[in-house]
């Protein structure tokens, strides 16, 4: 049995042609299809077919739709998600600096509130725990204490009384700096002020400057978790200008918040001499003084420098506008008979006479360094000798003369020496006719005690070159602590157990003509590069020849005792450095 779909394929088109090849002529101007039931059932069956593919592209088009439409909304989803991320990232980063910011200052603020933590460590000691002792009376305290001349600027400059200035406290060491500065704030109560100590390693200064500060230089930042970065990526002078910054910031803040005061924050730097006179150093200190210029000229900062060498007020001075030099001397007769009376009392509990007193002042002036040292010890007119046979000896072993035995290896340890050696020799020549003066006057004209205070001489700096032929070892010995120089560039020795020592090695048998030789060495051993010398072998140490002139060689005044003298520096017995303290 056929299907209808096989009959309509292959029978029906056949017979289809058949009947109409039959019937019509092929010229005939119309053509009659007849219809059959076939044909019917085809259209129903091609209208089917339409339908059915119809839907399918309708359902097919809903289906890409509505993928379409799920792929958008999670498209939309993600990019909602991924920006409220970002912006809850973005706002926490954000909160979290200013967070952060506010965190920095309040803490560089708390630096500078009442009290002495930030710090006692650098200056606090336990011989001087009376300082910072607030239980203290001012009546006892006034007995603790002896006052300088310079106390009520340094105590004005600490409360902000005196302003829009920047200070360098120069002096030798020992002569009551860092006391004068304790006794400042202590009548600040710490208020306003943060000190610290200077490094010759900037890496040092910088941590030290921060620990002051109470500033971590962003080292304590969350943000940091973030890199695979090193701790750290500036130099320390870049850290230091951004502390300052920030400083800078945090007065202003104190400014708006406080507007009742004026006082500006104090800053004190001390032993600025440690620095190195390098080009690191040298750029620190000119970057500390570019931010003394502008924090003061402000009036919001206060900066107070602290050095026993000269060549950091050399530096300052070139650009320096607002600086003013607080030059810390040796305590003159009467405050030094005080201060032993005061130290011996406190140390000792125990009364001396004025004359008992005026024998220490004497023997090692009015240095307070010294005079702490000597009070402390049961036997003081030992322990003032013992003070100058140690500058004595410091002395000689910096710059002792070795005479013509010196190698010319260390021609340049010997030039050192001479230029030494030349300055004592003029400072104590200068020094003994100014005793003869002295002595020559009627003491009736100067009852007064003051008059009789030991006056160092001293030299202008420029002459005092010339008299070393050397102009740039001056800084080495004022680093050595042998001479000093003051503010108004003139040179001294560093203090009167120092002078004494000048005194006995100028005394000492045979000094000048040690130093003689020793200059006489120095200028045979620079004559050896530039001159040509003949010399004779075997002969005869100390004798004198004479060659005539048919070239014979004669002896001549020879005298076979050694011709080489012991000149000593000092006695080298063990018991021999008593015998100069009955000179004394």
């Amino acid at each position: 049995m056929l299907h209808p779909q096989m009959f309509k394929r292959f029978i029906f088109p056949i017979y289809r042609r058949n009947i109409s090849n039959r019937l019509l002529h092929s010229s005939s101007a119309q053509r009659i299809n007849l219809l059959l039931p076939f044909d019917l059932l085809e259209d129903q069956n091609e209208k089917d077919e339409k339908s059915d593919q119809s839907k399918e592209n309708t359902e097919n088009k809903n289906s890409t739709e509505s993928q379409f439409k799920n792929l958008a909304f999670k498209c939309l989803e993600t990019v909602g998600i991924t920006f409220s991320s970002l912006a809850i990232l973005a706002f926490g980063g954000y909160s979290y600096h200013k967070i952060y910011q506010h965190h920095v200052i309040s803490q560089m603020n708390s630096a500078f509130d009442e009290g002495f933590d930030t710090f006692e460590s650098i200056f606090h000691s336990k011989n001087d725990n009376y300082l910072f002792n607030r239980s203290i009376s001012p009546e006892e305290d006034s007995t603790d204490w002896v006052a300088r001349p310079e106390q009520n600027s340094i105590d004005n400059i600490i409360t902000g009384k005196i302003k829009g200035r920047y200070y360098l406290i120069l002096g030798e060491k020992g002569t009551g700096k860092t006391s004068i500065l304790l006794e400042a704030i202590k009548h600040q109560q710490g208020k306003n002020v943060i000190a610290l100590d200077a490094h010759a390693d900037p890496e040092i200064f910088r941590l030290r400057l921060g620990k002051a500060l109470k500033f971590s230089f962003y080292e304590d930042y969350i943000g940091s978790l973030f890199s695979i970065r090193g701790p750290r990526e500036t130099t320390a002078l870049l850290d230091i200008e951004r502390a300052f910054t920030k400083l800078e910031e945090v007065a202003i803040e104190r400014v708006h918040r406080l507007k009742n005061s004026d006082s500006p924050l104090i800053i004190i730097i001390n032993n600025c001499h440690l620095i190195r006179e390098d080009e690191t150093g040298l750029d620190l200190v000119e970057l500390l003084q570019q931010k003394a210029e502008s924090l003061s000229g402000s009036g919001l900062v206060t900066m107070i420098f602290n050095s026993d060498d000269y060549w950091f007020y050399e530096r300052l001075k070139i650009l320096a506008t607002r600086l003013d030099v607080i030059n810390i001397k040796d305590f003159n007769k009467l405050d030094a008979i005080n201060a032993i009376q005061v130290l011996r009392k406190k140390n000792k509990n125990e009364d001396l006479s004025v004359i008992e007193a005026s024998k220490i002042y004497n023997l090692i002036g009015g240095r307070i360094q010294h005079l702490a040292k000597v009070c402390k010890n049961d036997d003081m007119i030992k322990t003032a000798n013992e003070l100058i046979d140690a500058e004595k000896t410091w002395l000689l072993n910096k710059c002792g003369l070795i005479g013509m035995g010196m190698d010319d290896d260390v021609m340049q340890s010997g030039k050192f020496s001479n230029s030494a050696m030349l300055l004592v020799k003029e400072f104590v020549e200068m020094d003994k006719e100014f005793f003869n003066h002295y002595n020559s006057l009627d003491k009736n004209i100067s009852p007064n005690i003051q008059d009789n205070s030991y006056r160092l001489p001293s030299l202008p700096l420029w002459r005092a070159r010339q008299v070393m032929t050397r102009p740039d070892l001056i800084r080495d010995y004022d680093a050595l602590n042998i001479f000093t120089i003051d503010k108004d560039a003139r040179v001294r020795p560093d203090s009167i157990p120092m002078l004494r020592a000048f005194h006995e090695i100028y005394n000492q048998s045979g000094f000048l003509n040690l130093l003689n030789e020793n200059c006489e060495r120095v200028s045979a051993i620079e004559s050896l590069g530039r001159t040509r010398e003949l010399v004779a072998k075997d002969l005869i140490l100390g004798a004198n020849y004479k060659i005539d002139d048919n070239k014979r060689i004669f002896i001549e005044n020879y005298n076979s005792e050694d011709d080489i003298e012991n000149i000593p520096m000092q006695s080298i017995g063990s018991g021999s450095y008593k015998e100069y303290w009955k000179l004394r």
